[in-house]
């Protein structure tokens, strides 16, 4: 932890370099989010519900997906631009120093940007959390942080499997940002608007509604089985099979060269 902290550090003073630019950019970054709040703020306007959820309730389960995907954005950046780590020879230095390789790659790029995207989430989370009629206790509140710190798992592994491809591709390949991005996009109503099949493959696939819809349902009352407050937690075993895919692609990895 004192060597990822240092690596941090190192990441932090890089983009204090250049202040305003740095300033600019988290601005952006919360303006591209907050364009998607308004989308849903006069959508709701117009429409005042969808399938039953409101408002207050929708924002809520997007800003658990919107923090959660940030923060996977902020933390494993090093995995969604691997193409480039691979492509310009760096993996192979990473391969000859004495810590593990996931390690460093984690601490080669951090995105550190995004926390404008982290902002705009904390403020629709507070918003959902004062405006909605969910009477907040202690699992409550644990839940909706399970909610968030799975979430980050969940996409950090989706940028994981992006990474492992990349040994066989070398380039990566789009159709991943239908799982990354577009689950961030699709991810601000609950799963369960979109039909069974949507739901089937958000469960047994790749868990997203572990994390955002299940637990959710307990949140709005919608539930009372408290085994959903647990799935989060299940949510994270999908770092298993990930982690498998890493260590094939790994094995198969022929150096770049001089």
């Amino acid at each position: 932890m004192r060597l990822y902290l240092k690596f941090f550090g190192i990441h932090l003073k890089s983009a204090m370099q250049y202040k305003i630019s740095f300033i600019l950019i988290t601005i952006g970054q919360l303006l591209v989010s907050f364009n998607v709040f308004l989308g849903i703020f006069f959508m709701f306007h117009l429409f005042h519900e969808v399938k039953g959820y409101h408002l207050s309730e929708v924002l809520l389960c997007y800003a658990t997906v919107l923090m959660s995907y940030s923060l996977a954005e902020i933390f494993m950046r090093g995995f969604d631009m691997f193409a480039g780590t691979i492509g310009n020879g760096e993996f192979d230095r990473i391969l000859l120093r004495p810590r593990g390789i996931i390690f460093l790659v984690i601490c080669g790029k951090m995105e550190l940007t995004r926390v404008g995207r982290v902002i705009q989430a904390a403020g629709m989370l507070a918003y959902g959390m004062i405006a909605s009629d969910i009477t907040w206790c202690v699992d409550k509140i644990v839940t909706i942080i399970l909610m968030v710190l799975s979430g980050s798992v969940i996409f950090g592994c989706l940028f994981l499997i992006y990474a492992s491809i990349c040994f066989f591709t070398l380039e990566g390949l789009e159709f991943m940002n239908i799982l990354t991005d577009g689950a961030r996009e699709y991810g601000k109503y609950p799963l369960g608007i979109y039909g069974k099949g949507i739901l089937r493959f958000c469960t047994f696939l790749v868990p997203y509604s572990l994390f955002q819809y299940y637990p959710f349902l307990y949140l709005t009352g919608r539930t009372d089985n408290q085994l959903y407050t647990l799935l989060p937690i299940a949510a994270c075993f999908f770092v298993i099979p990930c982690y498998l895919l890493w260590r094939n692609g790994v094995m198969h990895y022929k150096s770049t060269g001089s």
